[in-house]
């Protein structure tokens, strides 16, 4: 037959042809009479309260005569019956009865009552029997797609009828058992059938399809069965969940269809991956079936992503072998870069063709349409961690191993930043941390041990330090776990060489600072000055960092070096905030003993004694330092010209009788002069340090002189005097002849004043050999910085001596190294002990000498 589409919310006009007369409820009523004479009133409404509450229409005949009497001499009691009729309507000879009444006055002493009586219907023989026939006819013709003689509104009022007759219960017993028979047949008819795994799936996804258009018919047609019998009783399912229910169980009983329909998807997902076309609409119908009956995930979710799994473990593998880390990475980021950004575009796509590829075939676009297009939503996150172990955890070890160092030698930001976010999915940024360090050690190990490069140490750690920045910047997200390791990366470096470093930066400062450096605007030195304190942070013994900056310094401020003052004091300022100022006192009063050199230089030159005792063609500027905030100088015996002499005395009778009580100690060897010399060739300004000067003055009496002569008639020591004469004879300008000729000063040479020398500049700089730090210098400086730590290390061990009350030597020593920032001999911190133990701070155990005893 042809079914037409039945709309189940429509519900068609009830009626039942099943139904005879003898079904209808006969009405009856009593009529007495009253007292008062009856007034007119309406016919009342004749009907069976069952056919009301049941919604049948109402059967009663009103052709038949005789259906209803009254009479004016009946008692009270009587009962006049009505009779319907097969056509359910009261006959025309009632209303006639009722005129004539009406028309007659009742007699007054009577009254009428109208009472129905109530009697059950009842239905007719093999009622259920003769309607489930009719149902199960229709319901094996949707089934076997066969037509039917009966209309789809006849068939909606039979399983009406049978609810309102408590029947449902049974009908949908029935109904079940059909639904069962007729699947279990579907599903037994595809054991067996074609090989062709394709062939089959496309038989199962027919089937299913058929299934479902057979059950929303059957389900429209009981649609009030669903209404009302299921949900007033508990436990019941719907019809639509009746079949699936009964198509899970049947598959179930049908292994060879389940395995055979899971095994066809996968191999068609494999295909695909393979770069084999697919039909992409039988996989998504097939999936969305396994969804349906809620088997998806253990039926098909677990071997698809077991298969997944053994896929790329074979192509991780695989690609490693073949393949460079960045292009691995590469290949890897094109599968598990975060798939939202392009679930836009693949909705659009989704929307024209369910086939068509809109992206480049890479992993990423393959499997996010696969998530798309046919897989469960549910399966994406289970895809996207089993790909990701497969094809990056399992691999990070060799990742880092093979890669990691290439990428940070080669500054490849991309691939550093395509690194991180990778293992931040996999969640083995520790890995990569740890990574990162092991590099910066080794790498800045090589820059700082290497003593050969102690020259260019601070650049090449300044350049790693800015390399390594712009890699946390833009390839590891800021992130501060990173930005720790690579403080403590470098602090680690920074501390290698103990004091070394510390004092290579303060010379690296100095060269910065320092007069002459030229091509460098104010901003570009602003922006060094805080990358070297960067560097500065790390240093554990800030204190050796002090003492150099300290003298260098003192050497830019008096020698008038410095490139400029006002960069000089943000220095300070610098340290200031990173040190406090403690740190930087010395420094500042540096700058206040030159600010006050000044005054007391303008206020010597108006005193009386400069104008009246100092000889003429001289002038001198004297700096007056407090000796507690300046570096510790070795004074230099030297046999100062008598012209030079007479000065220092009469600013010596001036500063003392201004400032009564105080001692001026000369330091010859921080001096310097400005002398002129009258050559042939012309007249020239020679810019020298005063033992130059001294040096040089010795040839107004002598054309020629022996480094001997030379030596008593200065009385400068004998290394300085070597290297004095050598930047006077053996450097650039060379004011003096050496015989014989060489770069070293030897006792027996000789010197002549050089005159043909010639320069194009009037004042020339003779480059002082002299300011270039000595091994001794820096030992010096070295020892004085370990003299001022003592008070440090004497304090430490009171402390820890005061707390602990008794310890041995050995526990001691370790608890020393903990607590001290600085590094620091054992054999100095048993002097220290020693010391303490003298000043009867410690004792020695009576019974064990290895044991100290603090003393309260």
């Amino acid at each position: 037959m042809s079914l037409p589409n039945l709309n189940p919310n429509k519900r068609p006009p009830i009626t039942n042809p099943n139904l005879s007369p003898a079904a209808t409820t006969a009405s009856s009523a009593v009529i007495s009479a009253s007292q008062p004479p009856m007034k007119k009133t309406k016919s009342p409404s004749l009907s069976s309260p069952l056919d009301a509450k049941n919604g049948l229409h109402n059967l009663f005949n009103s052709d038949e005569p005789g259906s209803m009497m009254f009479g004016e001499d009946l008692d009270t009691n009587d009962v006049l019956a009505s009779t319907p009729n097969s056509r359910g309507r009261i006959t025309d000879g009632v209303a006639a009865n009722l005129s004539r009444k009406k028309a007659s006055l009742p007699n007054p002493s009577k009254k009428l009552v109208i009472k129905l009586v109530k009697a059950k219907p009842t239905l007719p023989p093999n009622f259920e029997e003769d309607t489930w026939a009719t149902l199960k006819s229709a319901i094996n013709a949707i089934f076997l797609k066969q037509p039917d003689s009966c209309d789809l509104e006849k068939l909606y009022q039979a399983v009406n009828d049978l609810c309102l007759h408590k029947m449902g219960g049974s009908l949908y017993t029935r109904i079940e058992k059909e639904f069962e028979a007729n699947i279990s047949a579907v599903l037994h008819s595809l054991v067996g059938q074609s090989p062709d795994l394709v062939v089959f799936l496309s038989l199962v996804e027919k089937c299913w399809q058929d299934l479902c258009e057979q059950m929303l018919m059957i389900r429209g047609i009981a649609l009030y069965l669903d209404r009302t019998y299921v949900k007033q009783t508990p436990h019941v399912k719907s019809l639509w969940d009746m079949g699936l229910q009964l198509y899970r169980k049947h598959l179930y009983l049908c292994p060879e269809v389940e395995h055979k329909t899971v095994t066809g998807l996968l191999r068609m997902i494999e295909k695909e991956r393979l770069g084999e076309a697919v039909d992409r609409t039988l996989l998504s119908h097939l999936l969305k079936m396994f969804t349906a009956l809620g088997i998806y995930q253990e039926s098909f979710e677990k071997p698809f992503l077991a298969c997944t799994e053994e896929f790329y473990a074979a192509e991780g593998v695989k690609y490693m072998q073949q393949s460079d880390v960045p292009d691995y990475l590469k290949h890897v980021e094109a599968l598990v870069r975060p798939w939202a950004t392009c679930a836009h575009l693949c909705l659009v796509a989704l929307l024209k063709d369910l086939n068509t590829v809109v992206f480049s075939q890479t992993r990423l676009h393959e499997e996010q349409e696969r998530c798309l297009l046919y897989l469960d939503a549910s399966t994406r996150k289970p895809l996207i961690s089993t790909s990701e172990k497969q094809l990056l955890e399992r691999h990070i070890s060799a990742v880092l191993d093979k890669g990691f160092m290439i990428l940070m030698d080669g500054s490849r930001i991309k691939d550093l930043h395509r690194m991180y976010n990778l293992f931040a999915r996999v969640n083995t940024l520790e890995s990569l941390r740890q990574a990162l360090s092991s590099y910066i050690r080794k790498s800045g190990q090589a820059i700082v041990m290497d003593e050969e490069k102690d020259s260019n140490m601070v650049s090449c750690l300044l350049e790693f330090k800015a390399v390594l920045d712009k890699i946390w910047e833009e390839s590891f997200s800021m992130n501060e776990f990173f930005s720790n390791t690579i403080k403590d990366s470098f602090e680690y470096l920074i501390n290698l060489r103990q004091n070394r470093p510390a004092e290579l930066i303060a010379k690296f400062l100095d060269e910065k600072l320092r007069a002459g450096n030229k091509g460098t605007s104010e901003e570009e030195l602003e922006g060094t000055l805080d990358k070297v304190l960067v560097l500065f942070r790390f240093i554990q013994g800030k204190d050796v960092f002090e003492a150099f900056y300290k003298k260098d310094l003192a050497k830019r401020l008096l020698l008038g070096k410095s490139a400029s003052i006002d960069a000089e004091k943000s220095m300070i300022s610098k340290l200031k905030t990173e040190c406090g100022s403690q740190f930087t006192n010395k420094l500042e009063g540096m700058f206040k003993d030159i600010e006050l050199s000044k005054e007391i230089n303008e206020s010597f030159r108006q005193s009386s004694q400069a104008r009246t005792k100092l000889p003429s063609g001289i002038e001198m500027s004297v700096h007056v330092l407090t000796t507690g905030y300046w570096p510790t100088y070795l004074p230099m015996n030297v046999r100062l010209p008598h012209e030079l002499n007479v000065y220092q005395d009469i600013f010596k009778e001036f500063y003392l009788s201004k400032y009564n009580g105080r001692r001026l100690m000369w330091q010859n060897s921080l001096g310097h002069c400005v002398l002129k010399v009258d050559f042939p060739k012309g007249k020239k300004e020679l810019a020298v340090s005063l033992f130059q000067a001294v040096v040089l003055m010795l040839f107004n009496d002598a054309e020629t002189l022996s480094f001997q002569d030379i030596k008593d008639a200065t009385g400068i020591e004998d290394k300085e005097l070597r290297r004095t004469l050598q930047s006077l004879a053996c450097g650039k300008v060379r004011v003096l002849l050496k015989e014989p000729k060489g770069r070293d000063v030897e006792d027996h040479d000789s010197f002549v004043f050089h005159e043909a020398f010639t320069a194009p500049l009037y004042r020339i700089k003779v480059n002082a050999i002299q300011m270039k730090e000595t091994v001794e210098e820096n030992t010096s400086t070295t020892e004085r910085v370990f003299q001022d730590r003592q008070y440090q290390v004497d304090a430490a061990i009171v402390r820890i001596m005061k707390t602990r009350k008794v310890l041995s030597h050995t526990l001691l020593i370790t608890e020393l190294f903990q607590q001290l920032k600085f590094p620091v001999k054992p054999a100095d911190l048993k002097k220290r002990i020693e010391s303490l133990i003298d000043r009867e701070y410690l004792e020695r155990d009576k019974n064990n000498p290895q044991i100290y005893n603090y003393l309260a």
